[in-house]
């Protein structure tokens, strides 16, 4: 049987209400009477009634996250899988729990908003969506708190990675060793982060007075292997070959090495490679792949304490932005241009 603040004042011989006090931070009270009371709380197993708490401070401690993941990957998605684990840890240290609002919620006839209203969470997370989508945008029209993670909505709090800085230090160190053909896979537009890094990328080139190809830029979609193996099976296609290709990401990069592989060339000896994102798992394995880290474990912790800071202190002033740093790995795909 659930053990009850009356249980407790009974054991402890003191009123119910002062047992309250002792469990809720109340300094009318004696530190002794407060030691007593949290410690019988812990050796009896009391655990406060979450029911009694929602009518106290008119919150569920319910944080809705709307993911919709389409590469496939699900919740084992190489980045935003690190970004959720944290990003519900963080939340859960500060006493809230995490419900996941996904596209079934429409086999129930019910929009974004309608399965958060439903849920009655106190805020929402949006990640891995797309961000056109008039649901979003209603949703962000909405009075609910709410933080994006590596995409922009407009007048709402935003946590994502320094992508412009980290995609110019990968092309600053790739020219570093030599390279002036270099060759770029990136994500999908109009995604923020792709517009980002295409920007970094090409800032860098810039600076080293380097022109960029256009027919060596091209589309693929993040997370994808199979894209960006097609993507680079055509650019080792044409009369001259790039000396070193970007990729749009780690995992998509699988798809690079796959392409390479299949021409007959050896990564980094004919031709070099760099990944994006620093996935820990890939870096174990040979040659290292050089990318770029994103503290994914640092947007997670970021967007929850964004999110649980418009909860409870809504009149407070934050960031629109937040952008996490990112950290270049020089790794062993990339080596010194043949003559340089």
């Amino acid at each position: 049987m659930a053990v009850s603040i009356k249980t407790l004042s009974e054991a402890c011989g003191v009123s119910p209400s002062t047992v309250s006090k002792a469990l809720n931070g109340y300094d009318d009270i004696s530190e002794e009477t407060r030691l007593k009371v949290q410690t019988a709380a812990e050796r009896m197993g009391y655990r406060p009634s979450a029911i009694a708490r929602a009518l106290k401070t008119g919150r569920t401690y319910n944080i809705g996250v709307v993911y919709n993941e389409k590469s496939g990957s699900g919740f084992t998605h190489s980045f935003f899988a690190p970004v959720l684990e944290s990003l519900k840890s963080e939340a859960e240290s500060h006493g809230y729990d995490i419900s996941f609002i996904t596209p079934h919620s429409k086999v129930l006839g019910m929009s974004y908003l309608a399965h958060s209203l439903y849920r009655k969470v106190d805020a929402v997370c949006v990640l891995c969506c797309d961000f056109e989508d008039q649901e979003i945008t209603q949703l962000s029209r909405s009075s609910l708190p709410l933080v994006t993670i590596d995409e922009t909505l407009q007048g709402r709090c935003c946590v994502m990675s320094q992508n412009e800085e980290g995609m110019a230090e990968l092309t600053r160190h790739i020219i570093s060793l030599g390279h002036k053909d270099i060759a770029f896979v990136h994500g999908l537009l109009p995604a923020v982060a792709t517009v980002q890094r295409l920007k970094g990328f090409k800032a860098a080139m810039a600076e080293a007075g380097i022109p960029v190809n256009p027919d060596w830029v091209r589309p693929s979609s993040y997370h994808k292997p199979n894209e960006t193996r097609q993507a680079v099976k055509e650019l080792l296609k044409g009369p001259k070959r790039p000396s070193c290709i970007c990729l749009p990401d780690d995992y998509a990069a699988l798809g690079g090495l796959e392409a390479a592989a299949a021409a007959g060339l050896r990564v980094p000896e004919d031709i070099s490679m760099a990944g994006y994102d620093g996935v820990g798992i890939l870096q174990m394995c040979r040659p290292q792949m050089t990318t770029v880290a994103q503290d994914c474990e640092g947007i997670g912790r970021l967007a929850a304490r964004s999110l649980v800071d418009q909860i409870e202190n809504p009149q407070g002033s934050r960031p629109l932005v937040t952008r996490v740093p990112a950290r270049l790995i020089k790794g062993q795909t990339v080596r010194a241009a043949t003559g340089a």
